[in-house]
């Protein structure tokens, strides 16, 4: 059965996989380019991969109505069951570390970023999500820069690498391309940009570098767009 990847925006992500929805740093009621509301989306498992506002966004609203369980950092689950998420509803994990859930596998990866919650807990450390959904690897790297282990990543072959390309806060075009090189996926699709001014981005220029420079499939989605594996 195919996997129904769909850009919220930003870095949040929607996966059907015919056995679970998925949420991916739900940044919703307050992102400008979120075509969805917390409140319309629906969840069996919300994949959190950082605490900052513009990726922690809606979770603990939407884990309250849905029943969702919350997949992150250590540090950050202990934060949720403080926000009243119940301790069975919240996996706390690091990186390096796989867990096994109905729809497939959870690997965390190492993410070169900060990561704090709203209210300045300390939010353990950033991380990047390595994905087993019916015998397709998907790699989300979220907030990161470029690094060498990426080549470890992508070593099992990839079926979909998701890039920040925004700069700034993330890694920028020119080294997505690296990254890129790094994790020879078969299809790319950029993410973390156009969101706010300071990470505007040429996300058609964008995909022409990919296709000069490496043999990636560059995948462009507007908000509210899938892609289908």
């Amino acid at each position: 059965m195919a996997i129904k990847i769909t850009w919220l925006g930003h870095n949040a992500w929607a996966i059907d996989t015919g056995s679970g929805r998925l949420l991916i740093d739900p940044f919703l009621d307050d992102s400008p380019t979120s075509p969805v509301t917390a409140d319309a989306v629906e969840a069996d498992f919300v994949l959190l991969s950082h605490g900052h506002g513009d990726h922690l966004g809606d979770t603990v609203a939407i884990a309250q109505r849905t029943g969702a369980t919350v997949v992150t950092a250590y540090e950050i689950s202990l934060w949720l069951t403080g926000q009243g998420i119940g301790a069975k509803k919240v996996i706390g994990m690091n990186p390096g570390g796989g867990v096994d859930l109905p729809w497939g596998r959870l690997q965390m990866t190492p993410a070169h970023h900060s990561s704090s919650l709203p209210d300045g807990t300390y939010g353990g450390v950033a991380m990047g999500l390595l994905l087993t959904i019916n015998d397709k690897r998907l790699y989300f790297a979220c907030d990161t820069s470029v690094f060498g282990d990426m080549r470890l990543i992508g070593a099992g072959g990839l079926d979909l690498a998701v890039l920040p390309i925004g700069d700034l806060f993330t890694m920028g075009p020119a080294d997505s391309i690296e990254a890129i090189k790094l994790l020879e996926p078969a299809k790319v699709m950029p993410c973390h940009y156009g969101t706010f001014p300071p990470i505007e981005q040429d996300a058609g220029a964008w995909a022409d570098l990919v296709r000069h420079e490496t043999r990636s499939e560059p995948v462009v989605l507007a908000p509210g767009e899938s892609l289908a594996l």
